[in-house]
């Protein structure tokens, strides 16, 4: 109740009588639906949470604090017809989460209702973790840093890196999580200077650094971690450069705080490996936001112009790239408190040659 509460606060403050969530992440944030199909109308004095036949059960379990409508066809067209924003004038909507076809069906099956668009409607409250979804994302963590000391016992080489993405996913689901995250990425030697790089038919080889980067949904919330390991000895280069990024993440994890502007904390981390001669070689922001959504606000960015807000949970993740050689990252997952950061990883962070 206290979310839908929230919710009702913030149209308020928008000069709304009624608030639509189309976002299937906030609806499930606010009323629990975990389905891939539904949307939430808040009102003063009530919601309605509509949904199609296939989920009749599943809203009946899962929903709460709202009256449930089962739907045959569009959901929007569900609403009109039933009247579920009779006599409302004024209607919060989320505008970056609507396409044009569906938002120019709500205004003419709703012409008598005043349509009040917001970008990024509940991002600010979704990203202040509960103490109860803190915990969930803790266990998510331990998940998938089980599963990478499954893995080190599994490179070697001659293995090729879609071989050892198999092995991550595989793993996970068989520890209980839900899904992954995002697709593993497994890149080793001269693929790891791609920050995103899709796990390849490339075969593991002697001295090869590998960059491994997963995680997985359990009970909802995403885990996400990042940890680079050599295959035998990987020669001065790279080991200078894991002990400068790993210097980068223990400064910026050491500087991690609610209030900061979020580019201080990027430039926390920039700045070590700036030093170091590699500035250009790290490509992206710090990190970004996670719960619900493995990518969720606040970026933690040089860009960024705003704040980082209380209890919310970051990835802390500087990288060094080395096109044709090599790349390294580190990645943890951190709760920001008012004076310092909670860190909900544990795993090793020693350069591990296997």
């Amino acid at each position: 109740m206290e979310r839908i509460s929230t919710v009702r606060q913030i149209a308020q403050t928008k000069g709304a009588e009624a608030v639509l969530l189309t976002f299937l992440p906030d609806v499930r944030w606010v009323c629990g639906f975990t389905g891939s199909n539904g949307l939430l109308i808040v009102l003063p004095d009530g919601a309605h949470f509509i949904t199609d036949g296939r989920y009749t059960t599943q809203a009946q379990s899962e929903v709460e604090h709202a009256t449930i409508h089962i739907a045959s066809g569009s959901l929007f067209e569900y609403a009109a017809e039933n009247g579920l924003l009779a006599g409302r004038t004024s209607v919060l909507y989320q505008a970056d989460k609507l396409t044009v076809s569906e938002f120019d069906l709500l205004q003419r099956r709703f012409s008598a209702v005043t349509w009040i668009g917001a970008d990024d409607l509940l991002v600010h409250v979704v990203a202040s973790k509960s103490p109860e979804e803190i915990e969930r994302m803790r266990r998510a963590q331990h998940l998938t840093e089980r599963v990478f000391e499954e893995i080190l016992d599994v490179i070697r080489p001659g293995l090729t890196e879609k071989e050892i993405a198999a092995e991550i996913v595989y793993r996970h689901l068989k520890g209980g999580a839900e899904r992954m995250s995002f697709e593993p990425i497994v890149a080793s030697g001269p693929n790891g200077a791609l920050p995103h790089g899709r796990p390849s038919s490339r075969k593991i080889q002697p001295g090869d650094m590998i960059v491994l980067d997963f995680g997985c949904h359990l009970e909802g919330y995403a885990s996400d971690m990042t940890r680079t390991v050599a295959v035998g000895e990987p020669g001065e280069e790279a080991r200078a450069v894991y002990e400068v990024v790993l210097q980068a993440q223990q400064a910026a994890l050491e500087s991690a705080r609610a209030g900061m502007p979020s580019a201080d904390l990027d430039r926390t981390a920039r700045r070590v490996i700036e030093d170091a001669g590699y500035g250009s070689y790290f490509t992206h922001g710090l990190g970004h936001g996670l719960g619900l959504q493995v990518h969720e606000w606040p970026r933690v960015s040089h860009t960024a112009d705003y704040v980082l807000p209380l209890y919310a949970a970051v990835t802390i993740e500087p990288g060094v790239y080395l096109p044709g050689k090599f790349g390294v990252r580190i990645e943890d997952v951190v709760v920001l408190h008012e004076e310092h950061a909670v860190n909900l990883t544990s795993a090793r962070k020693d350069l591990i040659v296997l």
